[in-house]
């Protein structure tokens, strides 16, 4: 067992016997003089003035250079401590472990010895996260590739069996299988995409990009969608005022592309989409007027992609506000 000494014990010590010892001895040492006939008229002549003054100005000056010397190194040892830690918050890595004294430990050195133990669970707990988070890319990848084959067997028994005659319940079941299998697929690809991107595959090249010409972009992109579904576009794209951030132009449609299908997906019945940029504010504001976010289809199948959406904002220093109730869901994009 390792044993342990208080460095603030052994500096009271040392102002104590500094303090103390010297009047002790020079008791003694009057005491001794006097034993050997020095008499009272004697002692005078030692001028006790300037003796007792002497003897306090050495109590005084080993009192300050004591102190100085401790607190000295006192500093030299936390501000090493300082150093260390201060190297690891600005590189972003874990800090190195700090030299202590292990046979005989003070409260600098515990306080050392501390500090490397958490460094270790640090370190240990970011290799196992690592090893997890790959095995878990891996999983969901693997996983990914070995469902396409059944969902296309699946599809392909669909396709057969629409072409049998059949009752119209028969035609209707058919119809939600092969509805079915289509939404796996996308929520495999969803998965998929997540994972790519969470673990780095996706490259990520942020520009200063025109936001209002990149909305109008995609709307136009989605609008035969819309039309198809019979949904009303309620728009309001600024052509001549625009703003711009410093995002990437893929990412960004992405996260368009994810709340307009979001829309077609789990909102259509309401009919209505409204689509707005706010130059002033600097804001892309989209709703609708569907179930809202709450409804039991909405949460079963826009989660992956929302997901998706936040981490890319969140990555381009932007941010997504929800607000959603029975009348419809609103999503508010601005800087974070």
């Amino acid at each position: 067992m390792k044993q342990t000494r208080s460095l603030f014990r052994r500096f009271l010590k040392g102002h104590f016997l500094f303090i103390f010892f010297p009047p002790i001895v020079l008791i003694f040492f009057f005491a001794f003089i006097g034993f050997s006939g020095i008499n009272e008229e004697d002692l005078n002549t030692l001028n006790q003035f300037y003796v007792s003054l002497l003897l306090f100005g050495f109590i005084i000056v080993a009192f300050v250079v004591i102190s100085w010397l401790f607190f000295l190194r006192l500093r030299k040892r936390l501000t090493r401590l300082h150093e260390v830690m201060s190297f690891s918050a600005n590189n972003n890595s874990f800090p190195k472990p700090v030299s202590v004294q292990t046979d005989r430990m003070d409260e600098i050195d515990q306080l050392g010895s501390s500090f490397n133990w958490m460094i270790q669970q640090l370190e240990d707990s970011k290799k196992r996260e690592y090893e997890e988070e790959l095995l878990r890319h891996r999983l969901i990848a693997n996983l990914s590739h070995d469902l396409r084959t059944p969902l296309t067997i699946l599809r392909g028994h669909v396709t057969r069996l629409n072409k049998e005659s059949m009752s119209s319940e028969g035609q209707n079941s058919l119809t939600e299988m092969n509805h079915t299998i289509t939404r796996v697929g996308d929520l495999m690809d969803d998965l998929l995409s997540y994972t790519l991107l969470t673990s780095g595959k996706h490259p990520f090249g942020p520009t200063s990009t025109d936001i209002g010409r990149l909305v109008r972009a995609s709307v136009a992109a989605w609008y035969p969608v819309f039309e198809e579904k019979e949904i009303q576009l309620d728009v309001d794209l600024p052509t001549e005022e625009t703003f711009y951030w410093e995002a990437d132009p893929k990412w960004m449609t992405r996260v368009l592309d994810n709340l307009f299908q979001n829309i077609v997906r789990h909102a259509a019945e309401g009919k209505y989409a409204n689509i707005v940029v706010d130059v002033e504010k600097e804001q892309i504001i989209v709703a609708d007027r569907g179930p809202g976010m709450d409804n039991s289809s909405y949460e079963r199948g826009a989660g992956i992609g929302l997901s998706t959406s936040n981490y890319m904002l969140k990555k381009m220093k932007l941010k997504a506000d929800f607000t959603s109730n029975e009348n419809g869901t609103r999503v508010t994009i601005d800087r974070a």
